[in-house]
């Protein structure tokens, strides 16, 4: 950062230009001021231009200034159009019509751990039951463990015998970096264990439940790109010093597994808790190890290779001395394999082949291992006895997502989960022993309005080489498709990960106020297999963004939207999906919400989990990969002679994964455009991170989304005041 600099605070907006024409605004706004300080980088002979690398200094004086003058600002514009409010008070509405929401439910013992949110309650409690029918307790109330005015949020974990319960707790939103405590279930007070900084949440208790197992990080610092990096997953004794705690899986303390400094390891144990099983992924492909059970008392544990990166492995478990794992060696949609222990490089047996639903996932309880595979959309399970060695369909109730969460490895006892684009999710007591299910006592169906009158269609979108994309569209049968609707278009296509049907609560406002909402399967994702993923990877990633246009320009042809209507949106990684949607087809889009987005993938590995995303996207240290980096890069796309949609960037303050100068560069670059016709505005949230688990703020930032996206979109009932 220069000396010197100074920032001078513009903020303004002429009160009549709110009421011209929505795509000559920009020209009125006078945006804070964005110095230009050129930073020149020859990457592999290609010279790139940074104006605002001083945005990078996040800790600097100058950098905040320019930070809150464009919250301030955004705020203002903001706050003036109407019917931005009106949505904070359906969303209340609707959490009202909502009598309690649970949505994950532990077993431990024969009590049943679970958060639940009353309407009006920003955060959940947690309450724990003896039996289905028992009284409901109360263990741990956030609101009363709060200092300073912060609002805490946590994640719990009750231990194997339901006698105590690790919570992982942090506040303002940093999700990632938390302090455990342990609470007597009985006493509801806490122990003296307290383990701080830990990533995320523990891995799990030791099966006599008297130790837990956890991931520390090396910093605390939230800005830091250590924060990710050498990972040590810790094992520690309740009631001892955080000091004497082992290390039991590290790249620092076990060179010889092979890991690097940035790993992601995990530390659990078997299905009958006979042995260790230690997994970290490098890139693509994952490694794994085990070691008997007794063996976290010694001073070192001796890991045994289970799986190599040759076997292209995931939802590995050990069971009665065999390995069962999923893989897409030879079956890029995975097959189900089991190995014997004793002989892991002589015999392989496969239970499931692959066939043409891709499997996502296992799950396992005493007797049977539970499927679940994907078309692309909608979920199937199938379900495995051990005994019998048979395999028999779940017949589900609907479409949608599935999945079957056992209580324990004790019993078959299990929840079925289903939830889909326009049914919010219903929760079955399950018996794989009879295939039956009834409604849970856990249950809870809210009466919501509109859901009746909501359609869904699956069609396939032709995107430029002529691969047929997935294309979910949601919408009020009552509309006309007459081709000036406004249309709210989403994906997100990294990681293989799958958009698979949900229920968004706060998509229904818009539902029932005339506007479709399409979800795009853009490859990068997970919905056809692993084939799918590596068609928008590295390399391959402008697929993900001209799959995203295709599903705009079907939206279009088919009459469903027009360009001046749809909103685009994208999310983290998707955030490079829609940011070069958006770069590529200017004219496509009405708005583009690039929400915690991934816009300068290029320096990608100068923020905390940089070194972890590049496995996806590519590292600039690599020649090919570098020019990768560049194609995907929003802020360098950007085209001084070009107008673009209206833009709002959304930022978390505490954001661990995408800190604020991914967004806050291509904002600053964005309003310095002499042609820019439409506003561009950095909304900054800071009382949250990458998410925020607080109902008060969701319901504010998802407000001032859809306010500014409405408005830019041409909706009737939002203009500025």
């Amino acid at each position: 950062m220069k000396k010197g600099l100074k920032i001078i605070a513009s903020i303004s907006i002429c009160p009549f230009c709110l009421l011209i024409n929505i795509h000559t605004i920009a020209q009125c706004l006078q945006y804070p001021s964005s110095p230009k300080l050129p930073v020149a980088d020859t990457i592999f002979g290609k010279v790139v231009v940074d104006e605002y690398r001083w945005l990078e200094d996040v800790h600097e004086e100058q950098t905040q200034g320019w930070l809150k003058m464009q919250a301030d600002f955004s705020e203002m514009v903001i706050n003036k159009i109407a019917g931005r409010d009106r949505l904070i008070k359906e969303f209340q509405q609707l959490d009202s019509l909502n009598k309690e929401s649970i949505p994950y439910i532990m077993r431990k013992g024969d009590r049943y751990f679970y958060r639940k949110t009353l309407p009006g309650e920003n955060v959940g409690k947690l309450y724990y039951r003896q039996g289905k029918e028992g009284e409901e307790i109360l263990i741990f109330d956030p609101n009363a463990h709060t200092e300073n005015n912060k609002q805490i949020t946590y994640r719990f974990s009750p231990c194997e015998n339901g006698k105590k319960v690790a919570l992982s707790i942090a506040e303002a939103g940093n999700a990632d970096i938390c302090l455990v405590k342990i609470m007597d279930v009985e006493t509801k007070k806490f122990d003296q264990d307290s383990l701080y900084p830990v990533l995320f949440s523990i891995d799990s208790w030791t099966p006599d439940s008297h130790a837990i197992i956890y991931k520390e990080t090396q910093t605390d610092d939230p800005s830091s790109t250590l924060l990710f990096q050498d990972l040590k997953v810790k094992y520690h004794r309740l009631g001892t010093p955080e000091k004497e705690d082992k290390t039991l899986l590290s790249g620092l303390t076990h060179p010889n597994l092979g890991m690097d400094n940035t790993e992601y390891p995990l530390v659990g144990y078997s299905a009958d808790d006979k042995y260790l099983i230690a997994t970290f992924y490098q890139g693509q492909y994952q490694k794994t190890f085990y070691a008997p059970s007794g063996e976290i008392d010694k001073k070192h544990i001796q890991w045994l290779p289970l799986l190599g990166t040759e076997e292209q492995a995931k939802d590995a478990f050990i069971r009665n001395d065999s390995v069962y794992f999923l893989t897409r060696r030879d079956a890029p949609n995975y097959k189900l394999v089991v190995r014997p222990l004793q002989a892991l490089d002589h015999f392989e047996r496969v239970i499931v082949p692959e066939g043409w639903d891709a499997i996502q996932w296992l799950a396992i309880s005493k007797d049977y291992l539970f499927i679940t595979k994907t078309d692309g959309i909608n979920t199937t399970i199938d379900q495995y006895h051990f005994t019998t060695n048979t395999l028999q369909p779940v017949n589900l109730p609907f479409s949608g997502s599935a999945w079957i969460q056992p209580f324990d490895k004790e019993t078959n006892d299990s929840f079925l989960n289903l939830i889909s684009w326009k049914q919010p999710g219903v929760r079955y007591d399950y018996s794989p022993t009879n295939l039956t299910m009834q409604l849970s006592r856990f249950n809870n169906i809210p009466n919501y309005p509109g859901l009746d009158a909501l359609v869904v269609e699956e069609v396939e979108a032709k995107s430029h080489d002529g691969t047929m994309v997935p294309l979910s569209i949601v919408y009020n049968k009552n509309i006309e498709r007459n081709g000036n609707n406004v249309a709210y278009l989403t994906g997100y296509g990294s990681y293989g990960s799958s958009m698979s049907p949900y229920f968004d609560l706060l998509k229904l406002p818009l539902l029932n106020n005339g506007v479709i909402v399409a979800i795009a399967h853009v490859r990068g994702g997970g919905e056809k297999g692993h084939s799918w993923h590596m068609g928008g990877f590295k390399s391959t990633k402008p697929n993900t963004w001209k799959d995203f246009i295709a599903c705009a320009e079907y939206l279009v042809e088919h009459n469903y939207s027009s360009p001046k209507n749809i909103i685009g949106e994208g999310t983290s990684a998707g955030g490079i999906m829609i940011g070069r949607a958006m770069t590529e087809r200017p004219e496509l889009f009405a708005v583009a919400i690039n929400n915690v987005p991934v816009s300068n993938p290029l320096r990608g590995e100068n923020r905390p989990n940089g070194l972890l995303d590049s496995k996806e996207f590519g590292s600039a240290k690599d020649s090919v990969e570098a020019l990768g980096l560049i194609e995907m890069d929003t802020y360098l796309h950007i085209d001084e002679d070009k107008s673009y949609p209206a833009v709002l960037a959304v930022t978390g303050v505490n954001d661990t994964r995408v800190p604020f100068w991914q967004p806050g560069k291509l904002v600053a670059k964005m309003q310095a455009l002499s042609g820019q016709q439409n506003p561009v505005l950095l909304l900054v949230n800071y009382d949250s991170g990458h998410w925020s688990e607080e109902k008060s703020v969701q319901f504010r930032n998802y407000a001032n989304v859809f306010a500014f996206a409405l408005w830019q979109a041409g909706h009737t009932d939002f203009s500025p005041q």
